[in-house]
């Protein structure tokens, strides 16, 4: 038998069900499913520091458990020292059994690891299903070693969901269990 991720399951299962019943869907293959979860550090200091990207790209990878890869600038700015295709940021795209384990991570571990946590802000969304959530520090993963980063950093991950309005990808992420603040707890048990 092959492993299934504990969210993937709980969608096929629980969710797709909530969700054609809340939102009178004719059928399941109309009810919204996470289609990919992107993830994106700029780097600031890539400019000056070559190792720094490098750095990134090893905790990224590290985080996700797939291999990010570097993003590069699209035009010279003079201003910011910045040449067309230097480096300046890190992303990672994951889909399928890697997105749901790292979705299970993000909820169960490394969210509730931030300091003076209430829930996340529910004002993310994109008028069309998708969500971007912001997170100022990396050491929020139990995979990050403390001691052994350089410099802390931020990184925006984005869900992409199949939903045609930010209402249907709200409750869809609502029952994967994202802890929304203005909301009673969902029981994951």
């Amino acid at each position: 038998m092959e492993y299934t991720p504990r969210l993937k399951s709980k969608y096929k299962e629980e969710i797709r069900t909530n969700l054609k019943d809340k939102f009178q869907y004719k059928s399941v293959m109309q009810v919204p499913k996470l289609e990919k979860i992107a993830i994106n550090q700029g780097v600031g200091g890539a400019t000056t520091d070559k190792k720094l990207i490098e750095n990134t790209i090893t905790e990224l990878t590290t985080i996700t458990g797939q291999q990010a890869v570097a993003s590069k600038s699209k035009k010279d700015i003079s201003n910011f020292k910045l040449r067309k295709n230097m480096p300046i940021g890190v992303r990672v795209t994951l889909r399928d059994n890697m997105m749901y384990e790292f979705l299970d991570r993000l909820i169960s571990v490394a969210l509730p690891r931030i300091r003076d946590f209430k829930g996340i802000n529910d004002k993310g969304f994109d008028g069309r299903g998708n969500y971007t959530l912001g997170i100022t520090e990396q050491i929020i993963f139990p995979e990050i070693n403390i001691d052994k980063i350089n410099k802390i950093q931020g990184m925006d991950i984005t869900f992409v969901t199949s939903a045609t309005t930010d209402v249907e990808a709200l409750e869809l992420l609502k029952q994967f269990g994202l802890p929304f603040k203005n909301q009673t707890p969902v029981n994951n048990g």
